[in-house]
């Protein structure tokens, strides 16, 4: 809070021996605010006139006001020992233990100031200014209102009342009341009509509720002044960005951008650069960013933070999140406090898979900056991923060759560190024939492990137990599903393992007790430049001497972020070294090339309630041995809705005459219905409120 000096006119042409001194231009000078010069002037008197009361109290004022707090301290303490229960000296002392920040000796002299003349105007304005500095707004506006009763429109506690209601308001943002502190500020506006800071703070308000139109009409009236034209400007592109409007985000940014010149206040230019070079990131212009932060790099031998903050930020939309942790380094080192190196190093820690760390430097983003919103949200979102949770997901499922089936499969997760998780599943399933009028039914039950090896190396493991039962056999197997996920460079991912599975899709498959050890590699690769490219290779061996290779491959583009909508390529290749097609689908060579679409708002983006979804719609051809060409199709789809921040549910469906799927000629439908739920708030290793 800024904290004006109090306007004490009592000592100011009382005596009738002033003016015989000429004191005029040293009352001028702190009137004026020249206090390096006032403090001068009175030094000079002091030399011919060292014991005179004013002179040595305009001189501790001038002392004080031009920085040296400590000394004027001293010098009004050497005047209460000369003048004990002078009220103007008392007074006088009091404010300079305010200049020094000395807030909570402010308050105990202060009150006995107050009690000894509850009328005095100096007095009520000082205690409301400190009672301000040590965030007590709600009795701070009591006591700026009792000076106001005092001396009704005095200019400098009104300007103590709008730093108090700025913040007044700040604190009821912090606790999300947000009504209030709107209603607060919209006061400060009937009394300081447009006023910048108010607009900013108003503005402020409306980004942290989420409400972006209104903050975009706050930035706008701020522009109605053409000397905030560049904070509008900065603010509404913002918005814009807020409002996944990031074309109209730069298009804004620019035009600011083009209107800084010499005159230009050092703080506002920084801020517009800065907006301008975000704005380049959100459209994913890297090339040009990466340019206008290494010409500030140039001019700057030692980079400011907000420098650093935005090379960072631009090697995190990049996914080069080494080099931005090395950044936040840098930041931290300079400022321990920065809120950008706290929470953006926290942001990055998290992307390379060090969550302990991640959690670690969130907390101290909010050491800092007690209940802010964007870290809060990181911890809510990061809490989420190590929450013990169950699902559920109930099927049934028919083709065009009389199969149909039931199948019902809960599955829970949990985590015991950062590193380490248990989980387990039960897979019910019943296939049933109507021609062969064979039915058969199926328990899987399985329980396994997670383990963060390194931050690009997780080992998964489970293993577990088949039973099968129907009219024709009765049998069990033991299952596995060994594998390691492996980030070893940025954009790319590598998984790869061993599956033993068992052919349980038709009661005709499930009977025939076919093992399946599958060897398998999955890599996915990323760019800057919206074209992602997934592959997967597995090579089978099955207990009936058969032995399968299939391949497949996607190639996309991402057309927008949200939602998500990607087109593409796939193509797929099986082949069998036998071909059983009597038993199932097995040719020697069987090919597929689809064009696709998917759209996707996943559960993870909503806020609170509210709808997700999926959509995927594909078409093409395959090739089965030497047969003509066949057209397919394909279509999947999920639509959910988000219950709470712990629960959600989903409808799904798929439909598709792909061979491989089941066999040539065969048409295949499924539908159903997810359910998961998140049994406790926070991780286990945060030990309170679980439940």
């Amino acid at each position: 809070m800024k904290t004006q000096p109090i306007n004490l006119l009592f000592f100011l042409f009382v005596f009738n021996f002033l003016y015989a001194q000429n004191m005029k231009p040293g009352f001028s000078y702190l009137e004026k605010g020249n206090y390096e010069q006032a403090e001068q002037f009175f030094e000079n008197v002091l030399k011919t006139h060292p014991t005179n009361k004013t002179a040595r109290l305009c001189y501790g004022r001038a002392v004080g006001l031009n920085g040296n707090s400590e000394k004027a301290i001293t010098l009004f303490k050497s005047l209460l020992n000369d003048y004990p229960t002078d009220y103007e000296v008392k007074i006088n002392y009091a404010e300079s233990l305010l200049w020094n920040r000395n807030f909570n000796s402010a308050e105990d002299y202060y009150i006995k100031l107050v009690k000894e003349n509850s009328k005095s105007f100096p007095a009520l304005l000082g205690y409301a200014n400190t009672l301000s500095n040590l965030k007590n707004y709600d009795k701070a506006m009591t006591y700026v209102d009792k000076a106001l009763t005092v001396s009704p429109g005095n200019p400098n506690a009104l300007l103590s009342k709008k730093y108090i209601r700025l913040g007044l308001a700040n604190k009821k943002i912090q606790t999300q009341e947000y009504e209030e502190s709107e209603s607060i500020l919209k006061e400060n506006l009937i009394d300081f009509k447009n006023d910048s800071e108010t607009l900013q703070n108003l503005a402020n308000l409306y980004l942290i509720s989420e409400q972006n139109d209104k903050a975009e009409k706050a930035f706008e009236q701020i522009g109605e002044n053409p000397n905030n034209q560049l904070i509008s400007l900065n603010g509404i592109s913002l918005t814009n960005h807020l409002n996944e409007k990031d074309k109209e985000a730069l298009v804004i940014s620019e035009k600011a951008f083009g209107l800084i010149n010499d005159k230009t206040v050092t703080s506002i230019k920084e801020r517009t650069i800065e907006r301008y070079i975000q704005a380049l990131i959100w459209n994913k212009k890297f090339s040009k960013a990466q340019e206008e932060i290494d010409n500030l790099i140039t001019r700057n031998k030692t980079p400011e933070n907000w420098i650093l903050a935005l090379r960072a930020t631009l090697n995190i939309y990049k996914n080069d999140f080494k080099k931005s942790v090395n950044d936040y380094d840098l930041i931290l080192k300079k400022d321990s406090a920065s809120f950008d190196g706290n929470l953006g190093k926290a942001n990055a820690l998290k992307a390379i898979g060090d969550a302990k760390q991640a959690y670690t430097y969130a907390d101290n983003t909010l050491m800092f900056y007690e209940n802010q919103k964007d870290a809060i949200n990181f911890i809510k979102t990061l809490d989420r991923t190590f929450t013990p949770f169950v699902s559920s997901k109930a099927s049934y499922s028919f083709d065009n060759g009389n199969n149909e089936a039931y199948s019902l499969l809960v599955r829970s997760e949990f985590p015991l560190s950062t590193k380490f998780k248990l989980f387990g599943s039960y897979n019910y399933r019943t296939n049933s024939n109507s021609v062969s009028n064979i039915n058969a039914n199926s328990n899987n039950l399985a329980f396994g492990f997670s383990y963060q090896l390194l931050n690009n190396l997780t080992f998964t493991g489970d293993a577990g137990i088949f039973v099968s039962e129907s009219n024709v056999n009765d049998y069990s197997q033991l299952l596995t599903n060994l594998s390691f996920n492996f980030r070893p460079f940025k954009l790319q991912t590598l998984d790869f393992g061993y599956k033993r599975e068992m052919q349980n899709f038709n009661t005709e498959l499930q009977d025939r007790e076919i093992v399946m050890d599958n060897f398998f590699v999955n890599y996915s690769l990323n760019t800057n430049f919206n074209l992602g490219l997934y592959s997967q290779y597995f090579y089978t061996t099955q207990n009936d001497g058969n032995s399968r290779n299939l391949f497949f491959a996607s190639l996309y583009y991402s057309l927008l972020e949200k939602p998500s909508l990607k087109a593409g390529i796939n193509y797929q290749n099986i082949s069998f070294k036998n071909q059983v097609p009597t038993i199932y689908f097995s040719p020697e060579s069987f090919n597929a090339v689809e064009a696709f679409v998917n759209i996707i708002k996943p559960d993870l983006t909503v806020k609170g309630k509210g709808w997700f979804y999926e959509l995927t719609a594909a078409t093409g051809f395959q090739y089965i041995e030497n047969d003509d060409k066949q057209n397919t199709y394909r279509f999947q789809g999920k639509l959910g809705y988000k219950i709470s921040e712990r629960s959600l549910l989903n409808l799904f469906g798929t439909h598709s005459n792909i061979a491989s799927t089941i066999a040539t000629g065969f048409t295949f439908t499924e539908i159903g219905i997810h359910f998961k739920y998140y049994f406790l708030k926070k991780p286990v290793f945060e030990t309170s409120k679980l439940f």
